[in-house]
């Protein structure tokens, strides 16, 4: 999941198994197919171009989406607004934790969570052999699936935070330490740390400040 490579493909679905690797207990319960899935790639634990791509994707997806919402308006804004929904009630807490964790690290980009309306990406939950992931339709929607099993191995806080991080740009970087948000299950099940790091915080300060600044440059996605 390094950037290496980064193929931004907006029009292609993206499937990738994000930052933990965990093997799912009983029947795997796939997660919901994004609209118009026209494409899937899924990658390892190790990482690949392909899981990278898919990270991008993702992230150019959500970027598009977010701030097309707020371009109607004209306005230059203190910060993007990602909009999000929760549909993974076991992780309730968790995801909580990571909005204000995320909230409280970055300036250029808030996430907020809603009940009804228009939305960017949304948690769900299951179980699946890939561990928890991110997936985009290229269209502006994505979602962040959680697995249950994964979570009963690895710290939660520290597996929704790292996902999320995947939705504001950041790629996996596997052999970082525990302090690196984005080493995701790298370090191993002690690790259980749920904050990004200095360079992890401006790096999507950097990604989404031209959110805030160039909204004219995107179109309203319907």
């Amino acid at each position: 999941m390094p950037h290496r490579k980064l193929i931004s493909s907006l029009a292609v679905l993206a499937t990738a198994a994000l930052g933990f690797s965990a093997a799912a207990a009983g029947q795997a319960t796939a997660a919901p197919a994004p609209e118009r899935a026209e494409a899937s790639t899924v990658s390892t634990y190790a990482g690949s171009p392909a899981e990278a791509a898919a990270n991008k994707a993702f992230y150019d997806a959500v970027m598009k989406s977010a701030t097309a919402k707020q371009a109607k308006s004209g306005n230059k804004l203190a910060a993007v607004t990602v909009r999000y929904r929760n549909n993974a009630s076991s992780f309730s807490s968790q995801i909580s934790q990571s909005t204000s964790i995320w909230n409280s690290s970055v300036s250029n980009v808030k996430l907020q969570q809603v009940t009804s309306g228009s939305y960017d990406f949304y948690y769900t939950q299951g179980n699946d052999p890939r561990g928890s992931y991110a997936s985009t339709n290229g269209h502006g929607r994505g979602y962040i699936f959680l697995d249950f099993a994964q979570a009963q191995q690895y710290n939660p806080t520290r597996i929704v935070a790292h996902e999320t991080g995947h939705v504001l740009g950041l790629p996996d970087h596997y052999s970082g330490p525990c302090s690196e948000l984005m080493s995701g299950g790298g370090p191993g099940p002690s690790c259980t740390n749920a904050y990004p790091n200095s360079t992890e915080r401006s790096r999507v300060n950097q990604l989404w400040a031209n959110g805030k600044t160039g909204l004219s440059t995107f179109q309203t996605i319907r």
